[in-house]
């Protein structure tokens, strides 16, 4: 009798998740007609239903972001960009149309150049998303696996010989990818950048309505969220100006 309920109960949440999958596959296919009809608005409706629902991909976020910039939306539409690439960093339509709707911002900042080896590691670190090193990370796992059965198996001494250098070269391999792997899974989860939505916005140099002005940043800039502070939040800018902006202003990528 337990054993049938268990089998109901599994079919039943099986059932479900498909039939959860085919409904947002709809609601993806129906935002997408409405797209190449133009309809906009009713684009993003469907879109963002799904985001509501806890699905996220970076087709999703690029398809929403090309919504929000068709309607005239240039913050949520960089916003969107943003996060189709912190999914997926090698998403190269996605990459073009962030540049297009950066050129479309009011704010042209000089962007402070990073240190070549930061640069080198930014480059190698966005080749892969984690999934992508975790596949890499199991290769070389696999391989290491044949070096030590062939050392110890094979009663060869060349053949040793170069299991063994293979096998040492593989754990070296091993540790970088895994150091990659954890890089990337924390800069995927990580809530340390944002995008200003609100048209324009006065940054203080303190916590306080009071305070006097840092700077004005428009709709569309990116920065780096550096402390918060009860409903204000400091940030970094691109040129290494620093102040303090209600959080109401502006969204995480």
């Amino acid at each position: 009798m337990f054993n049938k309920i268990t089998i109901y109960l599994l079919v039943f949440i099986l059932g479900f998740g498909f039939l959860n999958a085919q409904d947002l596959e709809n609601i993806m296919k129906t935002g997408n007609d409405f797209y190449q009809n133009k309809q906009y608005d009713q684009a993003i409706e469907n879109y963002e239903s799904i985001l509501k629902q806890g699905y996220v991909s970076s087709d999703l976020y690029y398809n929403l972001g090309n919504s929000y910039f068709r309607n005239g939306d240039v913050g949520k539409a960089i916003l969107n960009f943003e996060k189709s690439l912190k999914l997926s960093p090698s998403n190269e339509d996605a990459a073009y149309n962030l540049r297009i709707a950066n050129a479309r911002t009011v704010d042209k900042i000089q962007e402070i150049p990073p240190i070549f080896f930061i640069k080198w590691w930014e480059v190698l670190l966005t080749t892969f998303t984690s999934t992508g090193w975790q596949v890499i990370i199991f290769i070389f796992y696999i391989f290491l696996l044949v070096c030590i059965a062939l050392y110890f198996l094979v009663r060869n001494v060349q053949i040793q010989k170069y299991a063994f250098i293979f096998g040492i070269l593989n754990i070296a391999a091993l540790v970088f990818t895994v150091i990659f792997f954890f890089a990337s899974l924390e800069r995927e989860s990580s809530n340390d950048y944002g995008i200003l939505l609100s048209s324009v916005t006065t940054a203080k140099i303190s916590p306080d309505n009071g305070s006097n002005d840092a700077f004005v940043i428009h709709e569309g800039i990116k920065f780096k969220i550096e402390d918060e502070v009860n409903n204000w939040v400091k940030i970094k800018l691109s040129d290494g100006k620093i102040g303090w902006i209600p959080t109401n202003t502006f969204d995480i990528i």
